[in-house]
């Protein structure tokens, strides 16, 4: 262990977060030495999964209630006695979210190989909960998001689905002119203002549209709207029919970051789990030959020099608070995962949103914002056979957990025709508070700080844009040997069988 005292490192890493994991990716190739480290025993960060062990013991940890800035924060498990399989059948995601196909994530991976080493899943239909009324009970409406959907819809009056499919084919091309002209007086005007007075879409049809932009709060600009579901749209059937995202097996995200540590360890990086940064000081080396800028001092007590230091956020000053519900339950969702396109694989994800105002708690406080709930099969790895996992999210207040287990219980029982009055048939349930940020890289001298990562339900591909500015950094603004970002060759004598090639 006293080499790695003696090694002049080019980087530092701390944390084996998303971020920091992509970056790690990046640099696998570069020639650095790079000392990667973390305070946790697991890689992942807040993109961690984990088995039923882990995630009672990260409970543990983070059941205070987030007063002191933490990433998480209220964390509480529940379960039944009888129902769980071997506790190590089971991998939850903290932070499960959807790709869609054309990420720039999905791209970078492509340019990288890493996606040779990642097994991506369907995401399949995308569903509104219909709550029970004096003429039906509480269902589930699929939304349609392609032409063949819209006309096959029996639910959507023919007037609607013309001004339906107008709507769509004007996102398709909404960039341009003259759709610019229709749209960007209306910059930051609400999306369903907009839907309204320009498409003369029914409510009903607005809130198919604002569900698959997949805002947390319902409240999304006609911006930032018309170009989240330009990407849902032109993300339909890139890598086959039916769907327009996917989801990585066996954790999402989690997958992710570990083999983009896996690539960097490849390539040389010495990674360290359980160790963290206990100070950071301008190193004092009186050696000339000493291109270290900085000493850190390990957890383990060790001190290192480094010309470089990339790390994330510990503590949350952002308002973007979120609240999580996952949940493992025996009942049948497999309804959920019905083909509706021909020569389509069958999904492992599928989406449920219950609009604002759909759900009540016990005291009959109504929902201010939207929930919704990622339905995951055993498809993904993340539990056994005959089981499901449900993520359930919605902006934090102070009725949010009570919602989230009316959602719950709202949601079995419009799939299997339950009672609500009855309780619902989860073996295991972790509810946790989560802060998010905005991407933006702080970069203090020789020190760069990653953003918390933002709480979005689909990947956020501005995170990409930190990870680049952080690359450069640790480059020195200049790339001698000209290797593009991210894009690597195959190695001499690789191939897809290389444990990372």
């Amino acid at each position: 262990m006293e080499s790695l005292s003696d090694t002049q490192w080019d980087v530092v890493i701390s944390g084996t977060g998303l971020q920091q994991s992509l970056l790690a990716l990046a640099l696998s190739r570069s020639g650095k030495n790079i000392l990667h480290v973390d305070p946790n025993d697991y890689y992942g960060g807040p993109e961690a999964a984990f088995s039923l062990p882990e995630a009672d013991e990260w409970a543990e940890r983070h059941r205070a209630d987030g007063r002191d800035g933490s990433l998480f924060a209220g964390a509480e498990v529940k379960r039944e006695a009888d129902g769980l399989a071997s506790p190590r059948a089971y991998t939850l995601a903290l932070a499960p979210q959807l790709i869609h196909s054309r990420s720039k994530l999905v791209s970078q991976l492509v340019d990288s190989k890493a996606f040779r080493h990642i097994e991506f899943l369907a995401v399949g239909s995308f569903f509104i909960y219909q709550p029970p009324s004096e003429a039906s009970s509480a269902s589930l409406s699929r939304i349609p998001s392609t032409r063949e959907d819209v006309f096959s819809n029996t639910a959507i009056p023919a007037r609607s689905k013309r001004s339906l499919m107008k709507f769509l084919k004007f996102v398709l091309d909404f960039d341009s002119e003259p759709r610019t002209d229709v749209w960007h007086p209306h910059t930051d005007e609400p999306l369903d203002v907009f839907l309204a007075s320009q498409f003369k879409l029914d409510s009903a049809l607005q809130s198919y549209i604002i569900t698959l932009t997949l805002s947390q709060d319902g409240k999304v600009s006609v911006k930032d709207g018309l170009t989240t579901i330009h990407r849902h749209l032109t993300s339909m059937g890139v890598f086959g029919p039916g769907f327009a995202a996917v989801y990585p097996k066996w954790g999402g995200l989690s997958e992710v970051a570990q083999v983009g540590c896996r690539a960097a360890a490849v390539g040389g990086a010495v990674y360290m789990l359980g160790t963290g940064i206990k100070h950071v000081r301008k190193a004092q080396s009186e050696d000339a030959q000493t291109e270290a800028n900085l000493e850190i001092e390990l957890t383990n007590d060790m001190v290192v020099n480094t010309k470089r230091l990339v790390k994330g956020s510990e503590q949350s000053t952002a308002s973007q608070r979120i609240s999580r519900l996952t949940a493992v339950t025996k009942s049948d969702f497999s309804s959920l995962f019905e083909l509706q396109t021909e020569g389509a694989p069958i999904p492992a994800v599928t989406v449920v949103a219950f609009p604002a105002g759909s759900v009540s708690t016990e005291e009959g406080k109504s929902s201010e914002y939207p929930v919704y709930a990622l339905v995951h099969s055993s498809d993904t790895g993340e539990c056994p056979s005959g089981q499901f996992v449900i993520y359930l999210t919605t902006v934090h207040d102070a009725s949010s957990k009570s919602i989230l287990e009316k959602a719950l219980s709202s949601l079995v029982a419009a799939v299997q025709g339950d009672d609500e009055a009855s309780p619902s048939p989860c073996i295991y349930q972790l509810y946790y508070d989560q802060c998010g940020g905005t991407p933006s890289l702080v970069v203090d001298d020789s020190t760069a700080t990653f953003p918390l990562p933002p709480v979005d339900l689909a990947f956020n591909d501005s995170i990409l844009d930190t990870v680049q500015e952080a690359w450069n950094m640790v480059m020195g603004g200049s790339n001698e040997e000209g290797d593009e970002y991210m894009k690597f060759d195959d190695r001499e004598g690789g191939n897809d069988d290389d444990a990372f090639d």
